[in-house]
């Protein structure tokens, strides 16, 4: 056969070039990947060992495709392990060859017996698991893990599953109490627990829907022609602006002069009456009879109506008591009705109220001085506590959040005719609610409550920018039961009277006979007493209170010369100490001494090196702790890059900057030029020398460091402070002493001049 001669010389000239010693004659072994799909969608992985190939092998037909994938497959189904070749497989000739994919330096095609073909993969194929029957799936949806167990499309399928339970539709239902079903004996404690899917069912209050308010507009006009105004108001981009008093007469005037070049005008609401707009609807329409017909957020659109010209110069006053118990056909709360029963008779209504009704008392029309007005007298029971309690007064605020508003007011004085509606109305409620008028000027919460304490005696609650409450009191009186105490009071009084006279009237009659002689003489008598103080009681009372008040005035001095001694004694010893560390901290530095071989600069170098100084940028600051090491460390630093370095201070005395200028010059070793004064203290500047050499030792044994030489700074600030005080107190002392001396002078001449009179 030509072809298997012909594989073969590509055999030898393969087995040639490896012993040659190319990269392939050192690999022993060749992977080759072959991937067949078979029926049963096999992955079969084989390998082989390169070697010549036998007489056997060479003389092998071509292969069938079909024929060697049915051998592997049967070869290989119950042996997964690689199967090397044996010499036995060779014995077969006309066993199949199957072609193999070869790598790019192999010439001719790979053929190998499906023997030598293996299985490389680890996990053989899982046997399929046996079809489920339809009754077991719908057993098993009951106790299967759901997903979202607790949404709409898994206890759906629930529901389903239960329907389709075998023998459901046969059997008659059966209804078990979850609740009660229990697992094992009924005496056990776990017995009475509710299973995990057994749930308490749960009220949920949902939020009630605003009932949508029929309007005035929408019960007069009609459909087309209310929709036609309510899209020419939706493009109005003109309004009134309504501020915090309210519909004022000036907003109704600018309405209707609106209303005399277009039916429609628009107003915008501020604060407050811009949180509800149902009751500024009800106001607009009430003060300018027109409709509204339009309205988005704090905005409003009033239509002034179809007859305007015969309407618009009828009067709001006819209106006014029908807008105090609602509109005519609108039906009240029972809350609406007690609060207009309550405060009815108490004095005209506030029509611009912004909040819900009933509409409170208008207290700025109420009258500024009632005639005979007195505040209430009050008596509280015997062995009563008048004072409210913590609790009680958390109670009542709570109790008045709820309340209506009884009265609107905006005045600040003058406060007798809202005093005597206050009055009028406790005897029906315990708490008075008051509000404050928006956008009144010069309104103070604080006086008014202040006013309104006074002339009703009661108790504040709460007091803040919008609201006053006032509280009656434990000690209030009802006006009747006031009346029956004070009648009661007045005849106790008379009964008493009449006992008093009838008594004297008794003793008038029993006549006594008194001897004359008893009654010669006063000496030693009660009335001699009397007559004795009566004439010199005063002066004896007098000249001892003038003794009383200088013996008090020298005690006081006394005390407090004793209490400025000790802080003097205090003060003295705290200087003491601070001197001591002082001392010690002076005894460390060593100040150097002027060379006495030193340059001398001529004036015009003087002159030149004060110019360069004074042009120059950098400077070095000298703090409060004066000169120390790190000062003269920052001298040679400057020093290494210019010839002049200019030293910035701020001490004030001019005798201490020179103090401090010769420091510098003998601890650093150079030359003084000059001190110069700045607008913000003075500059010192120092010439380093013609001879200078940078020294190796920057630290200064001599000098304190920049710890020690703070803490030096605060000692002497210290020292400084104390003896500025101690001054002060020594000067205290000697003006007491001085003042007791007076005083001792005083009482000796006193007792003097008392020793004379006797």
């Amino acid at each position: 056969d030509i072809s298997s001669v012909h594989h073969q010389s590509n055999w030898c000239n393969w087995k040639r070039v490896s012993a040659a010693g190319l990269v392939i004659g050192s690999l022993t072994k060749i992977s080759i990947l072959l991937q067949m799909q078979c029926n049963s969608s096999t992955t079969l992985f084989s390998f082989f060992l390169p070697r010549p190939p036998t007489s056997s092998f060479i003389s092998s037909s071509s292969s069938n495709p079909k024929s060697f994938t049915n051998c592997s497959q049967s070869s290989n189904h119950n042996n997964p392990h690689p199967i090397l070749p044996s010499p036995d497989s060779h014995s077969h000739p006309n066993a199949a060859t199957a072609r193999i994919p070869t790598p790019p330096w192999v010439k001719g095609p790979l053929r190998l017996q499906p023997h030598e073909l293996a299985n490389l993969s680890n996990n053989p194929p899982k046997p399929r698991k046996p079809l489920e029957s339809a009754e077991e799936k719908a057993d098993k949806a009951l106790t299967a893990k759901e997903s979202g167990v607790r949404g709409k499309k898994a206890m759906s399928k629930i529901v389903r599953s239960i329907e389709t339970l075998p023998g459901n539709q046969q059997q008659s239902p059966v209804v078990v109490d979850s609740s009660s079903f229990s697992l094992g004996s009924s005496d056990s404690d776990d017995a009475n627990k509710k299973l995990p899917w057994v749930r308490e069912e749960k009220v949920v209050r949902y939020r009630l829907k605003k009932d949508k308010v029929v309007t005035q507009a929408e019960l007069v006009l009609d459909q087309d022609l209310l929709e036609r105004l309510r899209a020419e108001a939706a493009r109005m981009r003109i309004w009134v602006k309504v501020k915090k008093l309210g519909v004022t007469q000036r907003v109704v005037d600018e309405i209707k002069s609106a209303w005399e070049t277009n039916e429609l005008a628009m107003a915008k609401f501020d604060l407050p009456l811009c949180r509800n707009m149902d009751r500024a609807r009800e106001i607009v329409e009430l003060k300018t009879g027109g409709l509204v017909v339009w309205t988005w957020k704090d905005s409003l659109v009033v239509y002034r109506g179809c007859n305007y010209e015969v309407a618009k110069n009828s009067g709001i006053s006819n209106m006014v008591d029908d807008d105090i118990y609602g509109i005519p056909g609108e039906e009240l709360s029972l809350f609406q009705r007690e609060g207009d029963r309550l405060l009815e008779g108490l004095g005209p209504r506030f029509v611009d109220w912004w909040m819900p009704k009933p509409l409170p008392v208008d207290a700025d029309l109420l009258p500024e001085v009632v005639p005979g007005y007195m505040p209430p007298s009050r008596r509280w029971p015997p062995y009563g506590r008048p004072q409210l309690k913590d609790t009680e007064l958390t109670s009542l605020r709570k109790l008045a959040r709820i309340l209506p508003t009884h009265f609107v007011l905006g005045r600040n004085r003058r406060l007798q005719g809202l005093a005597f509606a206050i009055l009028k109305l406790w005897q029906n409620s315990n708490i008075a609610k008051i509000a404050i008028k928006w956008g009144v000027p010069n309104t103070d919460n604080e006086q008014m409550a202040n006013e309104l304490k006074r002339l009703t005696g009661g108790v504040l609650l709460l007091r803040n920018k919008f609201f006053i409450i006032l509280y009656r009191g434990k000690d209030y009186l009802p006006s009747e039961v006031a009346t029956l105490v004070s009648e009661r009071e007045t005849e106790i009084r008379r009964c008493h009277l009449d006992e008093e006279s009838s008594r004297k009237k008794a003793a008038d009659s029993v006549h006594i006979v008194v001897d004359p002689s008893l009654n010669s003489s006063k000496t030693g008598t009660l009335d001699e007493f009397r007559d004795i103080q009566n004439k010199f009681g005063g002066l004896v009372k007098g000249k001892k209170e003038n003794e009383l008040q200088l013996e008090a005035e020298k005690a006081n001095l006394e005390r407090e010369l004793r209490i400025q001694e000790r802080k003097l004694f205090i003060l003295e010893m705290k200087i003491e100490n601070s001197m001591r560390e002082l001392t010690k901290l002076n005894s460390e530095w060593v100040p150097a001494e002027n060379d006495a071989d030193r340059e001398i600069l001529t004036d015009e170098e003087r002159e030149c090196f004060r110019k360069i100084a004074q042009k120059l940028r950098s400077s070095l600051v000298l703090g409060r702790r004066g000169v120390f090491d790190g000062v003269v460390e920052g001298l040679y630093q400057h020093w290494k890059h210019r010839e002049v370095v200019k030293v910035i201070t701020m001490q004030r005395t001019f005798t201490q900057v020179i103090y401090t200028a010769k420091s510098l010059e003998a601890e650093s070793g150079g030359i003084l030029v000059s001190v110069e004064k700045l607008s913000k203290g003075h500059a010192i500047i120092l010439y380093r020398g013609k001879n200078y050499r940078r020294p190796q030792k920057f630290h200064s044994e001599n000098l304190l460091t920049k710890r020690e030489a703070l803490q030096r700074s605060i000692l002497m600030q210290r020292i400084g402070s104390l003896k500025f005080f101690a001054h002060q107190r020594r000067q205290a002392i000697t003006n007491m002493r001085s003042e007791l001396e007076q005083l001792q002078k005083s009482e000796e001449r006193n007792g003097i001049s008392k020793y004379v009179n006797q």
